[in-house]
């Protein structure tokens, strides 16, 4: 009779111990995908504010038409990389295409900005400066709600990773979640400062 009640109590035990890491992976799967949900609403300003910037642009630097239609195109193409992403934060090679086609956007916005500069009017426009100052902005949130993204997936990871976590990670088949890395080799280059 007292092995049978210490033997039930140590399947309880085992059992409670099971639902609840079940459950935590559960909740920080759902914490990673809420923290991309947050991206998404700030990628969806962003597109949104490219084509009102290229169509100011337009009519200052008719000669830069490849330029403009290079935004355009990485906007479509990070636009589509952001709706499959959306679609499954979890899945690995959509996050993995959504960072390469930002990077591709970054690339041709920064490109769209030295453009700019060479045309005083443009950069003097009114409505050219909002829409630059908004964009800024709406990078600045955009790295933000990565920061937050990515610290949730590193959690979810990380908990799922460890023992036991582990065991019940992969008998409910949870899958690592990606990070999401926007590669800019600019800021992987140290800064050469001269005071010559």
């Amino acid at each position: 009779m007292i092995i049978g009640l210490i033997i039930a109590g140590v399947l309880l035990v085992i059992v409670l111990s099971v639902i609840g890491t079940y459950n935590k992976l559960i909740t920080e799967r759902n914490r990673y995908k809420n923290a991309f949900s947050q991206i998404d609403v700030q990628l969806k300003r962003r597109y949104d504010l490219i084509p009102n910037l290229v169509e100011t642009a337009k009519g200052y630097i008719k000669h830069e038409r490849e330029t403009l239609e290079a935004v355009t195109a990485a906007r479509n193409i990070a636009y589509a990389a952001s709706k499959a992403a959306a679609a499954n934060p979890g899945d690995a090679s959509a996050m993995k295409n959504l960072a390469s086609a930002e990077t591709g956007l970054g690339g041709t916005l920064s490109r769209l900005m030295m453009v700019s500069e060479q045309y005083p009017d443009l950069k003097a426009n009114q409505n050219m400066m909002q829409l630059t100052e908004e964009l800024t902005s709406t990078e600045n949130k955009i790295s933000f709600a990565r920061q937050a993204y990515n610290d949730s997936v590193m959690a979810y990871n990380t908990d799922r990773e460890v023992f036991p976590s582990n065991l019940i990670a992969g008998m409910f088949n949870f899958a690592a979640a990606e990070l999401f890395v926007i590669d800019k080799p600019e800021q992987k280059d140290a800064p050469k400062v001269s005071f010559s």
